[in-house]
């Protein structure tokens, strides 16, 4: 990883949009900071497309996806996302005149999965020890979650033991700063970001990595990082980055919401006139 003030202008300049993650990457302690969300408006406010991709749910992203200054909000780790009307998409169902919400899966697909997951959730229950779901499992619709740094503290090993159970029952699973996430399906961060990007402008994301950023902090942001040649961590995920395969290319000096913040300010000032 370079430290950021290392990211050429002549890049910088070329951008037109920024994938974000959330926890831990625009918040802080739980919460988005002012500076992180005056930096989501900076950059959108510049021209930029910005997008929050996430393990939450879409349950919980609803109140952010229609007050943070973001043109989408995809969360379940790619599975569903919230967007603006305004861009012009027309979704079913509504959730208000601001927002729809989409998804990758068809409801009988949806319907037939959340059965099978709600049968693991409790298999994990009951074979690793302290094992809770995450407080925010009401909102999910696509996957399950295992608390292990939010409000509950886990071991690694039995982090370890919760992916194997997943794996074991044929889930897709991954672990974010706070959660153990599980799903059916072969979505993930990356998917969710080319589906949402051809969604929104009818455009191949594939063909246009090199105007895109992502920022991130977690093991869940892993194949964003592989990806993306513009990739950021915030200087958080100095704290996990030996247990990762794959790296941002750059960090920041800052933890968390502050990091974004950085970010945002870099990317900003390649453009400034």
């Amino acid at each position: 990883m370079t430290p950021l003030q290392h990211w050429p202008a002549t890049e910088r300049r070329q951008l037109v949009g920024v994938f974000t993650d959330i926890d831990d990457t625009l918040t802080t302690d739980g919460a988005i900071t002012p500076d992180a969300l005056a930096a989501l408006q900076a950059l959108q406010t510049a021209g930029l497309v910005v997008i929050a991709i996430t393990g939450r749910p879409i349950g919980w992203c609803a109140p952010f996806a229609q007050t943070w200054p973001v043109d989408a909000m995809v969360a379940e780790n790619g599975a569903v996302a919230f967007i603006h009307n305004k861009i012009g998409f027309q979704a079913t169902p509504a959730l208000d005149s601001l927002l729809s919400k989409i998804y990758q899966q068809d409801a009988t697909t949806r319907a037939s999965n959340f059965q099978r997951m709600q049968s693991v959730a409790q298999r994990l229950l009951r074979e690793v020890p302290g094992a809770t779901l995450a407080q925010d499992s009401a909102g999910r619709e696509t996957d399950i979650a295992i608390d292990h740094s939010e409000f509950t503290r886990l071991a690694p090993e039995q982090i370890a033991q919760v992916v194997q159970i997943m794996q074991a029952e044929g889930m897709t699973a991954t672990v974010s700063s706070i959660h153990i996430n599980g799903w059916y399906g072969n979505h993930h961060k990356l998917s969710g970001a080319r589906w949402i990007v051809q969604h929104l402008y009818r455009r191949e994301l594939d063909a246009e990595l090199a105007q895109w950023a992502y920022v991130g902090d977690s093991a869940n942001d892993q194949v964003m990082f592989q990806h993306f040649a513009h990739s950021v961590g915030v200087a958080n995920i100095l704290g996990v980055a030996a247990q990762l395969a794959h790296l941002p290319r750059y960090v920041t000096a800052s933890e968390r919401g502050a990091g974004f913040s950085e970010v945002a300010a870099t990317v900003l000032a390649a453009r400034a006139p």
